[in-house]
């Protein structure tokens, strides 16, 4: 590719963490800036996390909806959560998630996209995937609490949600980022020439 993102590392001569969650952090480092000063910068500090964009045979995604606290509003997203440990296969965790919020399995699953939900203030890193061939999955629903309580279904066709978010209407950022993406992939080179499920996510490295 002509344009890419590369990593790189400016000398960080101190570190702190100020507050310390039961899932996030906050971090504030003393980052070398390049003409030599040295200022401070204060981020989130986020285990990782995994969406799912999961498309029937209809072409209907499957969404849900959920009250989002710190925005106050009830937002319709894709299935998505935490990396429950250091290194844990993105794969088996966006599976989990599909199947604790939906009661869904899918047959076949791709790599969509991966994105920082806000580089400016946190290293949140999503890999958002792609799902498709998707059934009812076997056993007794995941016992969902607390927001996820109070979750609605539903499926909705993906040129609907496209509409959506270019109208303003959509909000969400796997939501926004997910149904872009696999609507940019069917206008190109198709869906099938994703990336397989098991690409290198060097933003969070995991275990095969």
């Amino acid at each position: 590719m002509g344009i890419q993102d590369t990593p790189e590392e400016w000398r960080v001569t101190a570190t702190a963490t100020p507050f310390t969650g039961n899932k996030t952090s906050v971090r504030t480092d003393e980052v070398v800036m390049p003409d030599g000063s040295r200022v401070k910068r204060d981020y989130q500090v986020h285990p990782g996390s995994v969406a799912v964009l999961a498309l029937d045979g209809d072409g209907r995604v499957l969404v849900l909806r959920q009250y989002r606290h710190p925005v106050r509003h009830r937002l319709w997203e894709i299935p998505a959560g935490l990396l429950d440990i250091p290194g844990e296969n993105p794969l088996h965790a966006a599976q989990r998630e599909l199947y604790e919020e939906a009661h869904v399995k899918a047959e076949d699953w791709r790599v969509l996209t991966d994105v920082y939900t806000s580089p400016g203030g946190t290293d949140e890193a999503v890999r958002i995937f792609l799902a498709r061939e998707i059934s009812t999955a076997e056993g007794e629903r995941f016992e969902v609490s607390e927001e996820e309580a109070d979750m609605e279904l539903d499926r909705v066709p993906l040129d609907e949600l496209v509409r959506g978010v270019l109208a303003g209407e959509l909000h969400n950022t796997c939501l926004t980022v997910g149904v872009l993406a696999a609507r940019a992939a069917l206008d190109g080179d198709g869906l099938d020439a994703l990336r397989p499920a098991g690409a290198p996510w060097p933003a969070r490295p995991f275990d095969a």
